[in-house]
């Protein structure tokens, strides 16, 4: 017996005692209650009086407490993105917050809280199915058990709304206390529904006149997330900021998605099994990024580089391992391709990376390799001991601006190079639909390569669609859609697409950490670097310093929030008035005196004196105001 899938369809009675949630197209389902003003949850099977329609919603994001009240946000409206298999994706759109409380009176911070909770919802790019787990890459979906319900599949470091339903699954669970408690609801499942954040692209194209499903996501992990400056390195769970899982995949067949078709040649693989036949095929390759796993910290100064700390490397050793336990487990083996500078300030990043390796592995050599084409060099770090468990993590150091400067971009390629024999040997998962609903797993990828640079967007950006185009032309060959020596982007409408794509995650990705979308994009897009495409990235930049020394404060704050790093409700004592501003009046009066001594200076240089005006009054203040 298959579990219950979320509802499509919910509708919301409210009364001033109570809110009930119902599915119309389940009338036999019981409805889920949420008393008011107590937050009580419980399962009615009849009939509910005294409430009334107010709306039909998409699903029920979560439940929050703030410091005076709890609130139920739903999804008021969703759209629609595509379809992966048969099953509808969707995109949140709008939400709505439902207090608990009628409070006659408004509370600043209360509406403060709401107003970053709302920001943070209204910024970030969340999407969910009904049918799919978008939490997980599909190898990882062909190892779930189809019987549990889907919010019990999701993978917890994606599923983005986990704080927020909490009070669901502690329901659901019989982990609440009083009337809320007992034995577990398996009613309750069809409620929670699992949202990710990050990037979704769907799209039904062809290469060579091979119809497919070309599909590119990104999940941000809900773990250690924030804003550029505000959130780097690790914490002591393991948990890196900016940590996101890109998944490429390609579908064939899937008449379900797109009514189309695709030939697939008859290409044995390992196993020896042919490919041919019209069951819908799946081929999807996964990487991952993530910021350097030590302890640093860049600390806001307005300057435009702000000031980098590292604390020392074998403080965060037992971090780092647990950071690495979970990724190895999760992925096999680790190429953790690091882009950083090796000069300047960025090189004790750099130092820092390799100092952790060092500790990690048991044994390491460090040697320098040269390219078998160049006489270029890459710093390697392999162990020696077979025994060790950090066996599995493989150092590349790659100087990416000074490799690619002078517009030299296909210089980026020796790194390819360099990671080809892991590439090969970690292969990409390659799975087949049988009629009666199984996955017939052909092959499994047993490797990641894990890219970084200091904020983990722009030269990972360019990397990671690198690597993407050289495993996908290896999965056409391998298909038999292309020979050996063609390559996918010698298709020009599907490489326009696929440049297009790339850049679009790009700039997801860069602007719910940055707030600004990536730089270089016009070389992800085009293939060449474009003096438009610098001035776009002198635009970027611009907009990241003010947006990061002066509004990061507040969209850190809404992250928080949401994913309960931090909890008004258990604030205690002096948790009121958070938001007034308690530095002396003179440090307050900066920024204003600062503004009007600009303002002076601009009127005094633009304007004409009368002639018979006093002059040196004016320069005297003119030059007070320049010292200021």
């Amino acid at each position: 017996m298959s579990a219950m899938l979320p509802f499509r369809d919910i509708n919301v009675h409210a009364s001033s005692t109570y809110y009930a949630f119902s599915s119309p197209s389940s009338p036999n389902a019981p409805s889920l209650v949420i008393e008011r003003p107590t937050g009580d949850l419980r399962l009615n099977d009849g009939k509910l009086t005294g409430g009334h329609r107010v709306s039909s919603i998409s699903g029920i994001l979560g439940i929050i407490k703030l410091r005076l009240d709890s609130y139920v946000i739903v999804i008021t409206k969703s759209q629609q993105v595509g379809r992966i298999k048969g099953h509808q994706i969707y995109k949140v759109i709008s939400t709505e917050f439902m207090p608990l409380r009628e409070r006659q009176v408004t509370d600043p911070d209360e509406e403060m809280y709401l107003h970053y909770l709302k920001m943070q919802i209204k910024s970030g790019p969340m999407f969910f199915s009904y049918t799919f787990d978008l939490t997980n890459s599909f190898q990882r979906q062909a190892q779930c058990d189809p019987k549990e319900p889907l919010w019990q599949r999701a993978d917890d470091r994606f599923f983005w709304n986990r704080f927020v339903c909490s009070s669901l699954i502690d329901f659901r669970e019989g982990k609440g206390a009083g009337r809320t408690g007992g034995a577990v609801k398996s009613e309750v499942d069809p409620y929670i529904l699992p949202i990710m954040f990050g990037m979704m692209n769907i799209t039904n194209t062809s290469v060579k006149g091979n119809a497919l499903t070309f599909v590119l996501m990104t999940r941000r992990s809900r773990h250690r997330a924030g804003t550029r400056y505000m959130s780097r390195g690790l914490d002591e769970q393991g948990h890196v900021s900016n940590f996101n899982e890109t998944e490429q995949a390609v579908i064939l067949n899937d008449s379900a998605s797109s009514g189309l078709s695709s030939f697939a040649g008859d290409q044995g693989f390992q196993n020896g099994k042919p490919v041919g036949g019209r069951e819908t095929q799946v081929l999807a390759y996964v990487e991952t990024r993530g910021s350097v796993p030590v302890y640093w910290a860049e600390v806001n100064t307005l300057k435009y580089t702000p000031k980098l700390q590292i604390r020392g490397v074998e403080s965060a050793a037992k971090a780092a391992g647990s950071h690495f336990d979970e990724q190895i487990r999760l992925y096999g083996e680790n190429y953790m391709v690091n882009l950083v500078n090796q000069k300047g300030r960025e090189k004790d990043v750099k130092d820092a990376y390799e100092d952790m390796v060092k500790i990690l592995q048991s044994t390491p050599v460090e040697k320098q390799e040269r390219d078998h084409k160049t006489n270029e060099r890459f710093n390697v770090i392999e162990p020696t001991d077979q025994k060790s468990w950090y066996d599995h993590l493989h150092y590349v150091y790659f100087d990416f601006h000074n490799e690619t400067k002078g517009l030299k971009w296909h210089r980026a390629l020796l790194l390819l190079d360099q990671l080809k024999d892991g590439l090969e040997a970690g292969g990409y998962f390659h799975g087949i639909d049988m009629p009666s609903g199984g996955i017939d797993v052909r092959r499994k990828q047993t490797a990641v390569v894990r890219t970084n640079c200091m904020d983990c967007l722009d030269r990972t950006n360019v990397i990671q669609s690198m690597l993407g185009r050289w495993t996908l032309t290896r999965q056409l060959i391998d298909l038999g859609v292309l020979r050996p020596g063609e390559s996918a982007q010698d298709d020009q409408t599907f490489e326009h697409l696929f440049r297009n794509v790339w850049a679009d995650n790009a700039d997801v990705v860069s602007r719910s950490y940055s707030g600004t979308g990536a730089l270089k994009t016009d070389f992800t897009r085009t293939g060449n670097r474009t003096k438009a495409g610098a001035l776009q990235d002198l635009n970027n930049s611009i907009t990241r310093y003010i947006r990061n020394n002066f509004q990061d404060g507040p969209r850190q704050d809404g992250f928080d929030l949401f994913l309960g790093a931090y909890r008004p409700d258990e604030a205690g004592i002096g948790a009121a008035n958070q938001f007034i501003d308690r530095r002396p009046l003179l440090v307050q009066a900066v920024p204003y005196v600062l503004g009007f001594c600009v303002f002076f200076i601009a009127v005094s240089v633009t304007t004409n004196r009368m002639p018979d005006s006093t002059v040196w009054p004016l320069r005297m203040f003119t030059l007070f105001c320049m010292g200021v």
